[in-house]
């Protein structure tokens, strides 16, 4: 549940701080007249992720078994890769969000209605297009026949939304940067687990080998149904008898992912070799 929590504040806040953003910017250059196809913007970039969720989840239980296990594992990977480049941008461009934002409405503000309709809804609806998508995966991969990740998912998004209405209200101020490298290193560990679970998926399709060569089985000492195994698969979408490729897959990804995302921003920058002064060498 936690880790649908963590998707649904992570995502959430995202789209709400663009919202916020938005509005705000509107507001406080006297251009409330445009707010209306914001509004309209955002409420269309909603409704289209909602609806591409539904259709993920109804439309798979009319597959085949062998069918949806490999539609969950495609679009499990293809979740993973989306937010791993989600996370890495947002970690890059925090700082400067707002600006980026300002700039687009402006442009929007000078070409019309149709522009504004649009800036709100490709602002917002590719961050609601990469929530669905990776919600879907995640509650997949961690479903135990409770409704409990989809609680956590709602929970998630209710804590992003009345965080957002804090920020655009100026009670709250946090620095972005820290909190979305953070959050962004945990989803790391929760895409891992997604990403493993997908592979387990399109062996189960008969799409890769080795579904019955198990790394290790540890059923025995944590069960699956016990409340530390449920805690460990609702964080980590931990398994007790993954396969070979399972483990191997997870860190592969996991181990240069998060050292590559948790590593200083400069680590990779090499200083200029500054020339010795005429004074200093003529003393040498």
């Amino acid at each position: 549940m936690f880790s649908n929590y963590l998707i649904g504040l992570r995502e959430g806040l995202e789209a709400s701080l663009v919202v916020c953003i938005l509005i705000a910017y509107l507001v406080k250059t006297d251009r409330k007249d445009a707010l209306k196809p914001i509004w309209i913007g955002i409420g269309t970039a909603v409704a289209i992720a909602m609806g591409f969720g539904c259709a993920l989840e109804f439309g798979s239980q009319e597959l085949t078994f062998e069918a949806q296990e490999a539609l969950g594992g495609t679009l499990s990977i293809v979740a993973v890769g989306l937010v791993t480049w989600m996370v890495f941008w947002m970690r890059r461009t925090a700082r400067h969000l707002k600006a980026e934002l300002h700039g687009k409405l402006d442009a929007a503000l000078a070409m019309g209605t149709g522009a504004l309709v649009a800036t709100a809804f490709l602002a917002v609806g590719r961050e609601g297009l990469e929530t669905a998508l990776f919600v879907w995966a995640s509650v997949h991969a961690a479903s135990d026949g409770t409704p409990r990740p989809l609680v956590g998912v709602a929970l998630g998004l209710l804590t992003a939304v009345f965080l957002g209405w804090l920020f655009y209200r100026g009670a709250l101020k946090i620095n972005l940067a820290k909190f979305f490298t953070w959050t962004g290193g945990m989803l790391v560990v929760v895409a891992a687990g997604v990403l493993a679970y997908g592979v387990h998926d399109l062996q189960e399709a008969n799409w890769i080998p080795g579904i019955r060569n198990l790394a290790f089985d540890i059923s025995d000492t944590i069960a699956p149904d016990s409340w530390y195994g449920t805690l460990l698969k609702g964080v980590f979408n931990f398994q007790p008898d993954p396969t070979v490729v399972q483990v191997a897959v997870w860190l592969l990804y996991l181990i240069p992912t998060l050292a590559i995302f948790l590593a200083p921003t400069g680590l990779l920058t090499r200083k200029t070799p500054q020339p010795t002064p005429p004074a200093v060498r003529d003393k040498v």
